[in-house]
């Protein structure tokens, strides 16, 4: 036996366009490393435009919900298509982890705030034990689980191999400061240049 959900109060025309003007404004984002948040987002492609919004699509599926994709809203669609074409001509990390991110236009169904469209119903219904897709459905559900499982030990291992990345990264910069901090002292203190006429060398003023 159906039943008609309605999930969201249904939108008018033209809340449903303004909705659609807003998708074709959005490129869909994934591939992203669990440590990249908003800021990091934006701050990489204000390159391509004005950044209006950064949404991640909560993760549904593994038992932590580390957004791995997001909807970017840019000013017009020229900007998305921009974004797209950059980012699929060429490999684009986004902040600094050796993953490419990958780009499409987004879709209406991406987005969980979307109105529902005018006229347009959903229908459910209970699935039992006696109906043909029964066992089709509960196929389904086992191989969620497995995939779950699966998922959850995948993004375990990508955690721990960005968190030593990110490690490296860290003291790899504490180390090139440290000889710039070295390089700045010997020349303020005036140890270049005892040791440039030691070697016979010419240092310029600059």
């Amino acid at each position: 036996m159906g039943f008609h959900l309605p999930l969201h109060m249904e939108a008018s025309e033209a809340q449903y366009a303004e909705f659609e003007e807003k998708v074709q404004r959005t490129v869909y984002i994934d591939n992203l490393s669990p440590q990249v948040n908003e800021s990091i987002v934006t701050q990489a492609l204000d390159q391509f435009g004005n950044v209006k919004s950064v949404q991640f699509i909560p993760n549904y599926l593994e038992s932590k919900n580390i957004p791995q994709c997001a909807l970017i809203e840019m000013e017009n669609q020229t900007q998305v298509n921009a974004v797209i074409s950059d980012i699929t001509q060429k490999p684009f990390m986004i902040g600094g982890m050796p993953r490419p991110v990958r780009a499409r236009k987004a879709k209406t169904e991406m987005f969980d705030d979307r109105p529902v469209k005018p006229g347009r119903t959903i229908q459910c219904r209970w699935v039992e034990p006696n109906d043909p897709d029964f066992e089709v459905a509960k196929k389904l559900k086992e191989l969620a689980k497995i995939h779950a499982v699966e998922a959850e030990y995948v993004l375990k291992k990508q955690l721990e191999d960005e968190e030593k990345l990110e490690k490296l990264h860290e003291e790899s910069l504490k180390a090139a400061h440290k000889k710039y901090k070295m390089v700045d002292s010997v020349i303020a203190d005036g140890t270049i240049r005892q040791l440039s006429r030691g070697y016979h060398l010419n240092v310029g003023d600059d």
